[in-house]
């Protein structure tokens, strides 16, 4: 299976020391070697890194843990191919545009059988069931509200309403943003921590490395790190659970 890591927050923030820890899972403390990728989303742009190399021998991985980039909403995923060649176009997260922003969405699971008829705009590039489901989801959203962007709560209630006919098909773990709330959903793993004032030194559970929030945050700053298995020793996750829709906005889950 592969794994997934998304960021929420309320003031831009570098990912550097979540994605540190893992990327090591990409190859080095666990076996997800067929491709990584990142998205963060900036104003109404997305900084989009993909790359078919495991994380821990991709030059661009380097990159990301070296250069913060600051963002409220990131996604990020680590292969680990069941469907669908190694390729960079089966790799995650993908991004298609719907109501003049970006939507950026990754998948952890398998989907068996899963064959919805694909009619409007959106088509996959790759052969990934993620990248169907990606597409099935966007095509739902247009049909259900047409040219006209829904409030958040609407938006969730259809997601509600849809996903679990998805994940009927197998498992389905995902996240899914346009920037402004990050929706996620667990099949069978997903957990989250909420970091905030009064801020704690964080020890990652994959490499040998510790900071102290305290010393780069102010006492208004709040971080949400969602991912498949917690990144961290000494932090309180707390569990998803199975079949549970969230939606965190500025830091927080609703």
């Amino acid at each position: 299976m592969c794994q997934l890591l998304g960021m929420n927050c309320n003031v831009p923030t570098d990912i550097v020391f979540s994605f540190t820890g893992f990327a090591h899972r990409g190859g080095r403390t666990d076996t997800h070697h067929d491709g990584w990728g990142i998205a963060f989303f900036e104003g109404s742009g997305v900084r989009h890194f993909v790359d078919h190399q495991a994380a821990i021998a991709s030059p661009i991985a380097e990159l990301i843990k070296r250069y913060p980039i600051k963002s409220t909403n990131v996604i990020a995923h680590i292969r680990k191919a069941t469907v669908g060649h190694v390729a960079l176009e089966n790799c995650h997260p993908f991004v298609r545009e719907l109501w003049g922003r970006y939507w950026v969405f990754a998948h952890n699971g398998d989907l068996k059988d899963f064959a919805p008829v694909l009619d409007g705009a959106f088509r996959p590039v790759g052969t990934t069931d993620s990248e169907l489901a990606f597409c099935y989801l966007l095509q739902s959203m247009r049909r259900e509200f047409g040219d006209t962007a829904p409030g958040r709560e609407e938006l969730r209630a259809l997601l509600e309403r849809i996903i679990p006919g998805i994940a009927a098909h197998g498992t389905f773990n995902m996240m899914l943003s346009d920037g402004a709330a990050l929706f996620t959903h667990c099949s069978t793993k997903l957990c989250y921590v909420v970091r905030k004032y009064p801020f704690v030194t964080a020890c990652l559970s994959d490499e040998d490395l510790s900071v102290d929030f305290s010393q780069v945050t102010t006492p208004d700053d709040r971080v949400a790190i969602i991912v498949t298995e917690p990144l961290t020793t000494n932090e309180e996750w707390t569990h998803f659970a199975p079949g549970e829709l969230k939606v965190f906005v500025d830091g927080l889950p609703q």
